[in-house]
């Protein structure tokens, strides 16, 4: 029998190796929770407590807290060490303690009782400060995430800074990739403008922050000096030296030389920018600091195409999922268009709409914003192209040669995002469709192509500065449809220019189906790897898509697109916004 009222258990009966006789074994899951449930009666009725913590808030005040020993030392490895090892609190009644407040010890105390503990905003910092200070550690991995999600543009820094402080490792990661991913954020906030000048330099120093273009930071940079300008003039050559000034445009460089209020009375400043817009306007190589690698997932996009009629669409394909996305369609079907990317955003050029019902060359310019999931329609062209070249110098893009009709274009324009609008530059020396175009040292090269009666080998060079074209080293053979890339330039059948000299090396032929002749494959640089996607090879439209490693001189075919196709528009930018595609999909 067993008294009313009593929780009913099962027993489990088993054989006993003792003697012969049967035994049961029982677990009551709950008597732990319940054993100090009534702990924590006996702690607010002030019975069987062993000790009183006298906590000290300042010199003259203090609150006393009563508890039992044993529990105290259960949830904390200091409480422990003090009552356990032979320390004077051992058999001290009152143990005075200092460096916490007494709520906070409050709350530290009812957690060692009931495992439960309420914290807000505000006393978030106090309450982990002293979970630190007592090792707590289930306490201090609970305020760490509830901070993680706290973390906003005008706190991060001070986070960081607290996290640092007490030595929480995670917290002070998170916090720093926080700072690094909104940069441009938090360099508006308070805390940024009250980092010392050794912090300063140290952040902006980073690879992984993220932003669309240097001249943010060096903005930042000059902000947080006018800040205090009159203590703070000394720093500037310091941070100059570590923003990458060599990847600021010259007409930037040639804007603050003018106009910034804080290099006006630093020569010295004035002439280590005046030295980088001189190496840039003569297109000097530079031994610039390492690109900036926001650690924000890379896709190649690819847009349009060709398989049996023009394509719409755009998908973008993840190199470290493997996993392909549908993105919105482009407004207008095309193939034999080019694509690039500023700041962002994804640029579809011209290309031809090739359609049952006929045909139509595009002057078009399109811009996708991954963050929206949108396209947006810009200023045309002023003729059409199809099989257009396109490079980027100083964020503008130049669309080179392509064709209208039976008209092969020599013409080159260019256009320019902040202004929306397109200008004519020096024509190329020779007329070229399909032609491969890459820019080294802002001094953009057009690379082969067909000029309406011939493949070309030949090869010219486009100096902004100058408005002129002249030619360079011919390749060994006639080629069309060469690939940019921030290599060298690569041309489909893996022809390379140099960056030191104009010449050119043979390296490994392609993997399976693109051992043939291709015709207009998309092609991209991510990373150190150049890929190559679809095409024609006379018989099929190819579905693969094969990577080339530089460093080993291989190819490796690592995915497939989701159909066969050429004449598509690939560049690489950020992952597209998961929840615009979602709600895309749902409607």
């Amino acid at each position: 029998m067993y008294a009313a009222g009593m929780t009913e258990c099962k027993a489990e009966v088993t054989p006993s190796t003792r003697n012969g006789h049967r035994v049961f074994s029982y677990t009551l899951e709950s008597h732990t929770a319940a054993a100090f449930t009534i702990m924590n009666e006996l702690r607010q009725e002030r019975q069987l407590c062993d000790v009183t913590l006298r906590v000290k808030y300042n010199d003259l005040e203090a609150v006393d807290f009563v508890a039992h020993k044993v529990v105290l030392a259960s949830s904390s490895p200091v409480f422990r060490a003090m009552f356990t090892n032979g320390l004077k609190e051992c058999g001290m009644e009152v143990v005075s303690i200092e460096g916490i407040h007494p709520k906070v010890m409050e709350r530290l105390i009812e957690f060692s009782y009931t495992a439960s503990i309420s914290v807000g905003e505000k006393c978030v910092i106090h309450v982990m400060n002293g979970a630190v200070m007592y090792q707590i550690d289930s306490v201090v991995k609970a305020c760490c995430d509830f901070l993680v999600q706290q973390l906003d543009p005008s706190n991060a820094i001070g986070i960081a800074s607290f996290a640092e402080q007490i030595g929480c490792t995670e917290l002070h990661q998170k916090a720093r990739e926080y700072i690094y991913m909104n940069f441009s954020q938090v360099a508006t906030q308070d805390e940024f403008f009250n980092l010392s000048h050794c912090q300063l330099v140290t952040l902006i120093s980073r690879d992984e922050l993220n932003v669309r273009c240097e001249s943010e930071v060096f903005h930042a940079c000059m902000a947080w000096v006018q800040y205090d300008q009159e203590n703070r003039r000394p720093y500037v050559q310091a941070l100059l030296q570590a923003v990458r000034c060599h990847s600021l445009t010259p007409h930037f460089l040639q804007l603050q030389l003018q106009m910034c209020e804080v290099l006006k009375w630093d020569a010295q400043c004035k002439d280590y920018l005046s030295q980088i817009f001189q190496d840039l306007t003569l297109h000097k190589p530079t031994k610039v600091l390492s690109c900036r690698t926001p650690k924000v997932p890379q896709l190649i996009y690819t847009a349009g195409g060709y398989f049996q009629q023009s394509l719409s669409y755009l998908e973008a394909y993840d190199p470290c999922t493997g996993d392909w996305l549908r993105l919105a369609d482009l407004q207008v079907p095309r193939s034999g268009l080019a694509a690039c990317v500023i700041s962002g955003l994804f640029y579809a050029v011209g290309g031809r709409n090739n359609a049952p019902d006929g045909n139509m060359d595009s002057n078009m310019l399109d811009c996708y914003n991954p963050m929206n999931n949108r396209w947006s329609p810009c200023a045309p062209m002023s003729v059409p192209r199809n099989r257009v070249g396109v490079g980027l110098i100083d964020g503008m893009i130049y669309a080179v040669g392509g064709s209208h009709g039976c008209i092969h274009h020599n013409s080159v324009e260019r256009y320019d995002p902040e202004r929306d609008s397109w200008q004519l530059v020096a024509p190329m020396l020779t007329r070229r469709i399909g032609v491969g175009v890459a820019v080294i040292n802002r001094l953009l090269y057009a690379v082969g192509g067909f000029d309406g009666t011939h493949r070309l080998s030949s090869s010219e060079c486009y100096n902004p500065e100058r408005d002129e074209w002249r030619s360079t080293a011919a390749m060994n053979t006639v080629r069309s449809g060469a690939v940019k890339c921030s290599l060298g330039i690569y041309h489909i059948t893996c022809h390379i220019i140099t960056i030191t000299r104009i010449s050119h090396r043979i390296v490994s032929q392609f993997t399976s189906q693109h051992q043939c002749l291709l015709v207009t494959p998309g092609v991209c640089a991510l990373g150190n790897n150049i890929y190559v996607m679809g095409g024609y090879d006379g018989h099929t439209f190819l579905d693969s898509v094969e990577c080339y490693d530089p460093e080993t001189d291989t190819w490796e075919e690592v995915t497939k697109m989701t159909s066969g196709r050429s004449g598509v528009g690939v560049a690489v930018t950020m992952e597209p916004c998961r929840k615009e595609l979602t709600q895309c999909q749902k409607h």
